[in-house]
C-alpha cells in the first residue's frame, strides 16, 4: 500500500533557557553565522517552510525568521513540537535542536531520503545513548496525538514517545553529527574539530 507523504516543514528547536551554556545556544556562531541561521539553511532545501521554535523572551531577537512561540513555558522541546503541530497539524515536522554544531546536509538528506511516512516518526539510533535521537527527527502528523497523550500522562521527553512507538529507526551516517553541545567550555574544542573536519573534507 502506498502511503501519501504529508508535506514537510522544518522546526529548529531553540526555546530552551540555555542555563548550562550561559547564553542563547541558537545565537552561537560555529560556522560564521548563528546556529539558527546555519540550521535554517540546512533545512530549506528539504522543507516547504522552516520555523524557529522559541520562548516569548526570544521573539525580539528573531527579526527575519519565521517563528513559532512555545504555547506553554518551561516544558522543553516537547512543547515546541506540539506548538508546531498546533499551528499546522496536517504536515510532518522535521525537528532539529539548535545545539548540534556538527550537523551537516549529509545527515539531513539521509533522514529525509529514508523517511517512512507510514510510521509515527523517522529518527536516528544514537549509538552514544543506545536510544532514538528525538531532536533530529521527522514527526508525521499522527505523532501529534501520541505527543499529547504522553504529555497528559506527565512525560515531557520526546525520546520516551519514540521508544514506545512504531517508528522508522535509522543508523547514524556519522554519530558525531548527533552530538549536542551544552556547555560554554566546549566551544573552543568544537571550533577546532570543525576546522579539522573542513581541512579533511577539502583534502578528499
Amino acid at each position: 500500500m502506498n502511503i501519501r507523504e504529508a508535506k514537510l516543514k522544518g522546526l529548529i528547536l531553540s526555546g530552551g533557557r540555555s542555563t548550562r551554556m550561559g547564553r542563547d545556544k541558537g545565537s552561537i556562531s560555529y560556522h560564521g553565522k548563528s546556529q539558527r541561521e546555519y540550521l535554517r539553511e540546512l533545512l530549506v532545501p528539504f522543507c516547504q517552510e522552516v520555523f524557529i521554535s522559541c520562548n516569548k523572551e526570544q521573539i525580539h531577537d528573531l527579526d527575519g525568521f519565521a517563528v513559532i512561540e512555545d504555547s506553554v513555558e518551561g516544558q522543553g522541546p516537547m512543547i515546541g513540537i506540539l506548538s508546531a503541530f498546533q499551528q499546522d497539524p496536517g504536515v510532518a515536522w522535521l525537528t532539529v535542536a539548535c545545539d548540534l554544531p556538527f550537523l551537516t546536509q549529509k545527515t539531513v538528506d539521509h533522514l529525509v531520503t529514508h523517511r517512512n511516512a507510514s510510521k509515527l516518526a523517522t529518527a536516528f539510533h544514537n549509538p552514544e545513548t543506545g536510544f532514538p535521537e528525538p531532536l533530529i527527527t521527522i514527526w508525521e502528523p499522527e505523532a501529534r496525538q501520541s505527543l499529547l497523550d504522553f504529555r497528559e500522562a506527565g512525560y515531557l521527553c520526546p525520546r520516551k514517545v519514540l521508544i514506545n512507538s512504531d517508528i522508522e529507526l535509522l543508523e547514524a551516517v556519522d554519530k558525531e553529527e548527533l552530538r549536542n553541545v551544552n556547555h560554554a567550555h566546549e566551544y573552543e574544542t568544537v571550533i577546532k574539530k570543525l576546522e579539522e573536519r573542513a581541512i579533511f573534507n577539502k583534502a578528499f
